[in-house]
């Protein structure tokens, strides 16, 4: 089983920069699994959402529309390892815009199919809290 997993992993990474890319980068892996949480706030995955998922991997990490798949399916295989707890606990050192920038995509994916759920707005709280993030901050950021 754990031959199986290694093997998959290889072949993820063998083939796919952007794939690579996220996995060389623990924060950027921890800041993609969180977008990826955000669309599982509702307990559906909407295209909307998916597709500002992939715009912001786009324009904000340079990872190209041809690698999100493998990307999330990266996220989908090792993404159980790390809560999203951990994954929040790597950005509290980084600089303000960096945090503004995690809790600016957030909200993007939130809003994208304009119907904000109770799960969506509670996981957007628990982050600015930890965050230590005012929501003022957080639209001034990401203007």
């Amino acid at each position: 089983m754990a031959g199986g997993l290694v093997a998959k992993i290889r072949s993820l990474m063998d083939g796919d920069s952007g794939v690579r890319k996220v996995a060389d980068d623990p924060i950027l892996t921890a800041e993609l699994l969180l977008l990826f949480r955000m669309i599982l706030a509702d307990g559906e995955i909407d295209e909307k959402e998916m597709a500002a998922f992939r715009r912001i991997c786009h324009e904000g990490f340079g990872i190209g529309p041809e690698s999100v798949d493998a990307v999330v399916e990266y996220l989908n295989d090792f993404g159980y390892e790390t809560s999203g707890g951990q994954a929040l606990a790597m950005f509290r050192g980084l600089r303000l815009e960096r945090r503004q920038a995690l809790a600016s995509h957030m909200a993007d994916i939130a809003k994208a199919d304009r119907n904000l759920a109770s799960q969506e707005i509670k996981l957007l709280r628990r982050v600015l809290d930890i965050l230590g993030l005012d929501p003022v901050d957080v639209i001034k950021g990401g203007k």
